[in-house]
């Protein structure tokens, strides 16, 4: 058989196999489309609250008014009692709930604290932090007013005051991810672990649906056989990549700011190391169900273990240790500091020929596991 025959009909296997099918061609595309839907908004924003104004004062409307401005807070309705709002957040109708306690004005006025109290359910994290980053940026602008105001009322001129109350004007910028949002920083990195999962899973059900029956994989000799099949999987993830990091960066406006070139020499070691690593893990299944239960069990652990949303510092070391042998793990480090950090290549260079050398490891595994299966 020769070689553009084998992998012809390597790709026919692929396509016929409707479990492959559906994981490799239809696993890449739902999850393109379905796991950065809940990130488009990146940050959280304009989160429903209800106030009680229990002061009623000028000053607690001026806060009403400035919370509503603020881009994390969007007030919806001012009631009466706290048992009221409690029921706006028990049937969904708001996330949040601030009380103005009665005196505010006339406290503040006479110098002493004021405390505003505000409500939110810490389950969804995200949006309780808005909400109280929200309040505190009202809370501190109105503190810097009422300053203001008493620096006026004891006869000093409001360019000093202004320049006392804001002596240090901080000017934040971020170096990476300038969004700030969770899409931009941790998208990109699951694109390559979602590549990895579902080549591994792919070419696992494949090999466990042939260990035990003859057909074209018998006629041929093993290397050829691992060749063509780390070659005929390689080739359909260089072009499921392509669309990552082509047509999905560009819709979901993902950072790229590393050069082409670094980029293409990333993903094509990290795909010929996986579908090494695919054919090697193939050899250990003789079920078709089992590829698909351990590979998704493992793909959280995989995504901790790289330390782009967890710190390694505070993984146990061995397991750090151990991730280092898969290839998503220095693939998913080294592209984003290419592509989110315009790293130059010699700071990624190491992870890149660990990803070579994985390539390497697993094709020896792959041809010793597949000559057994076959023996």
């Amino acid at each position: 058989m020769s070689w553009w025959a084998l992998i012809c009909a390597e790709l026919k296997a692929i396509w016929a196999n409707k479990a492959i099918a559906i994981t490799v061609f239809g696993g890449v595309f739902f999850y393109a489309i379905l796991y950065p839907l809940p990130y488009l908004n990146n940050v959280a924003t304009e989160q429903q609250i209800v106030v009680i104004d229990r002061d009623n004062s000028s000053l607690s409307r001026q806060v009403i008014r400035h919370a509503n401005a603020s881009p994390q807070i969007e007030v919806v309705a001012q009631l009466a009692s706290i048992n009221d709002g409690q029921e706006y957040l028990t049937r969904g109708q708001a996330l949040g709930l601030v009380v103005i306690p009665q005196g505010f004005r006339r406290d503040l006025m006479l110098g002493k604290d004021v405390t505003l109290a505000t409500l939110g359910d810490a389950n969804y994290f995200l949006v309780y932090s808005a909400i109280a980053q929200g309040m505190v940026s009202v809370g501190l602008d109105t503190a810097k007013q009422m300053q203001f105001k008493a620096l006026l009322a004891k006869g000093q001129d409001p360019g000093s005051a202004e320049l006392s109350l804001n002596a240090i004007k901080l000017n934040s910028v971020p170096a990476f991810n300038p969004s700030l949002g969770y899409m931009s920083y941790v998208v990109p990195a699951v694109l390559l672990l979602v590549l990895q999962q579902t080549l591994l899973i792919g070419s696992g059900i494949l090999g466990a649906s042939q260990w035990r029956s003859s057909g074209y994989w018998n006629q041929v000799s093993v290397v050829k056989l691992v060749t063509a099949r780390i070659i005929t999987f390689a080739v359909l993830y260089l072009l499921f990549a392509s669309f990552y990091f082509g047509w999905c960066h560009y819709y979901y406006q993902l950072p790229v700011t590393g050069e082409l070139i670094n980029v293409v020499m990333l993903l094509v070691a990290f795909v010929l190391a996986s579908s090494a690593a695919g054919v090697a893990l193939s050899s250990c299944f003789s079920r078709t169900d089992m590829p698909t239960q351990i590979v998704l069990l493992i793909s959280m652990p995989i995504l901790f273990a790289s330390g782009l949303i967890w710190p390694t510092m505070l993984i146990p070391e061995p397991i750090v240790w151990l991730s280092q042998l898969i290839p998503a793990i220095p693939a998913m480090m080294a592209m984003a500091q290419v592509n989110q950090m315009s790293a130059d290549w010699s700071m990624v260079f190491n992870l890149w020929l660990q990803l070579w050398g994985l390539f390497l490891l697993f094709s020896a595994l792959a041809y010793v596991g597949v000559k057994q299966r076959l023996s």
